[in-house]
């Protein structure tokens, strides 16, 4: 202690300031401790960094060689993406405008509508919300000039003024966020109407996802795609209008209030104009190219998405193969590169960012300040009223400082309400180049679905051969479906195929031409290869593919009693009873209107022996199902279905390989007694039997339709 005493007086006697010798010590300390701590890190990795120069330099050659390999893959996968999309990128163009338009008359069909009802009171609670900021700022700034002059009888009165206000005030805010909501709902549900219209109209929901292939996630569209475009709607009009509003009303105010100082009421507006074009004109100079920075980034971002789908869809072969190594070094450069990306973005955000806050919180700050100095320093009112000042007149001068703090706090809050309008307006332009996004994305759907249910499609096709473009015409590349559908009258019940294709909907032609004349009573067995057509003839009779040549004619539908009706391999089990499931696809209204009972439908489960299933749920119990019952219950179920119906022709594709060989035979010989003609694919030759005709494919086109010999054995075909 004594030598620290000595040292002490010493450093007085030199005259130095302890505050200084005391950080310098402290600073001298530290670095001696940050010395001591990093010199045996530095050297120990300094050794490691000698062994693994070497390794280094190898890593370095493997990663440039593998990120120009993702550079090409990635390059490959844009350069699909952008040959599957023919239309125009989404963007503020002429398109844009048309589908907006197009949505809006979907939004709000009337003049007079629920939807305008909304924007209306919206509107009005949008204005009104401006009055109320302005009002409340010219209460503040009342309340502060009559801090200034000590008037406490007169503040109390104005601070309750100001509790009274906010009732209303917040009550707008509320309202206003009320109204977006609905407003968004309102939209969407006129647009989720729209868009099921569409999809359920002639068969839609099959034609986008299996004949067309410009929607590939028709689910996300009418979901969150329309959910996201009526909300961004919603609230893009409210952060359009709400600044509009301020921007006008905020200026007429703050020019009232220059008037009131007797000073110039436009050099304030053509200042700030001024100011606020010049830096929206360096920050557009300025700015970096985010779009083609965040172009790129998404299609890192997709190709990082590529090679995690395209393992969970190899993974059985990459696992077979054991090339976990290979993928896993493949998923981390991807990353890697994505990472690089996205660092480049925030670098270049950095300075951006600092750019946009300069010009925004300092440069407008200060042009506002010069705003509202102007009236004081200029205005000959604060002149006159200095005159008075030099006078003995107190009064007069407390009067001159009020009114001065009442006028500076009304137009600073008025300023920083517009300033924050301003602000939102610049912002509300990535919003509606979001919103273009969006509006592609809806309308487009919108689109698609009105050209399929007109039977135009657009789709990946088979390499064009002389034979395709013999049996198909492509108009515009597309091919076009020239064959038609004739529904004879009900008294003629035979199905009759002239000269009509087979073809698959990427136009792989599986048949030329098919010739066919079935007849109630002529039960029809399709045999053949695999791929060779049979399964494609069902959708073609059903009506679900398109023809492209020569007719078909069938038996007019009737609404009690269908005339076919299709069984795959796998049945779908709908949402609901197990009455539900039986009498798909018509309702407990329909049933009754046929009168069918539910004793006819516990015979109907006899004969495909599932009355367990009646006994042990009853008819009215909701299930899953597609999980309880068994792949051999689904089948017979689907079975039922067909003897609830009736119809003239059953169209069965491998309907019963889940099912025993004596339930199946009692199945057979149930529908050929209700007078159901059958016609039937199967791989099992004790259904032979059940039928009288056989149509059989042999893979290359060719194809022979005779009746079927009495104890003829079934072909096996490879």
């Amino acid at each position: 202690m004594a030598v620290f005493s000595k040292f002490s007086d010493k450093i007085d006697q030199l005259g130095l300031p302890k505050p200084v010798i005391t950080h310098a010590l402290v600073g001298a300390a530290i670095m001696a401790w940050s010395l001591k701590m990093a010199v045996p890190l530095l050297t120990k990795n300094k050794r490691k960094n000698d062994k693994s120069n070497k390794k280094i330099v190898f890593q370095t050659q493997e990663s440039d060689e593998e990120e120009s390999k993702l550079a090409e893959a990635e390059k490959l996968l844009v350069a699909q993406n952008l040959k599957n999309k023919k239309s125009q990128e989404p963007g503020l163009n002429k398109e844009f405008f048309k589908q907006l338009s197009q949505m809006i008359k979907i939004m709000i069909p009337q003049p007079f509508s629920y939807e305008t009802g909304l924007l209306g009171v919206h509107t009005l609670c949008l204005i009104s919300r401006t009055f109320l900021s302005i009002y409340v700022a010219q209460l503040e700034g009342t309340i502060v000039k009559y801090i200034v002059r000590k008037d406490v009888k007169k503040f109390c009165w104005l601070l309750l003024k100001w509790f009274g206000i906010a009732v209303p005030a917040t009550f707008v805010n509320s309202m206003i966020r009320f109204l977006e909501s609905k407003l968004a709902l309102a939209f969407r549900t006129r647009l989720v109407r729209h868009a099921y219209r569409l999809y359920f109209k002639n068969q839609n929901y099959y034609r986008v996802s299996n004949l067309d292939g410009r929607i590939e996630n028709a689910d996300h569209r009418l979901t969150e795609d329309i959910n996201v475009f009526a909300t961004s709607i919603a609230h893009l009009y409210g952060s359009v209008t709400k600044p509009c509003f301020d921007l006008m009303l905020i200026g007429l105010s703050l020019m009232r209030s220059t008037q009131k100082m007797d000073s110039n009421i436009f050099s304030g507006p053509l200042l700030s104009g001024s100011v606020i074009m010049l830096s929206a004109y360096i920050m557009r100079t300025l700015s970096p190219k985010f779009g083609q920075l965040v172009a790129e980034e998404a299609n890192r971002y997709g190709y990082l998405r590529h090679i995690h789908s395209r393992i969970i869809t190899n993974a059985e072969e990459i696992a077979f193969y054991g090339g976990h190594k290979v993928e896993l070094q493949q998923l981390r450069h991807a990353y890697n590169r994505l990472v690089k990306q996205m660092n480049n973005i925030f670098v270049q955000k950095l300075w951006f960012v600092m750019l946009e806050q300069f010009f925004m919180k300092y440069v407008w700050s200060g042009t506002g300040m010069v705003m509202v100095s102007l009236p004081i320093l200029t205005g000959s009112a604060g002149s006159a009223a200095a005159a008075g000042t030099n006078s003995s007149n107190s009064v007069a001068k407390d009067s001159l400082v009020s009114e001065r703090t009442q006028y500076l706090t009304t137009a600073r809050n008025l300023l920083i309400s517009a300033s924050d309008a301003i602000e939102r307006l610049m912002s509300s332009y990535k919003e509606i180049v979001a919103l273009a996004g969006y509006t592609s994305r809806v309308a487009g759907m919108f689109e698609v679905f009105e050209q399929t249910a007109q039977g135009i499609y657009n789709k990946n096709t088979v390499a064009k051969s002389n034979e395709t473009t013999s049996i198909i015409e492509f108009r515009n590349g597309l091919p076009v479906a020239k064959g038609r559908i004739v529904y004879t009258s009900p008294d003629s019940t035979s199905i009759s195929l002239r000269a009509v294709p087979v073809v698959t909907p990427n136009c792989d032609v599986v048949v030329p031409c098919l010739n066919l004349d079935i007849e109630p009573g002529m039960h029809l067995l399709i045999t053949g290869p695999n791929g060779c057509g049979k399964s494609s003839l069902f959708r073609i009779l059903s009506g679900l593919w398109p023809i492209y040549a020569g007719e078909l004619h069938i038996p007019k539908p009737v609404e009690e009693k269908p005339c076919m009706f299709y069984i795959p391999q796998r049945p779908y089990m709908s949402i609901g009873s197990l009455c539900d499931q039986i009498i798909y696809p018509d309702s407990r209204e329909d049933m009754i209107r046929k009168g069918v009972t539910e004793n006819e439908l516990r015979s109907i489960m006899k004969m495909v022996t599932l009355e367990h299933i009646v006994d042990r749920d009853g008819f009215d119990v909701v299930r899953d199902w597609k999980d309880i019952l068994s792949g051999g219950e689904k089948q017979r179920m689907a079975v039922a279905r067909l003897f609830y119906h009736k119809p003239k022709y059953a169209l069965l594709d491998e309907c019963t390989s889940a099912v025993s060989i004596d339930v199946e035979s009692n199945m057979y010989e149930s529908a050929k007694n209700m007078g159901i003609t059958l016609l039937t694919i199967t791989h099992r030759p004790t259904l032979w039997k059940f039928h009288t005709h056989i149509l059989e494919f042999d893979g290359l086109g060719n194809w022979c339709f005779r009746k079927l010999e009495p104890n003829e054995t079934q072909k096996q075909y490879n």
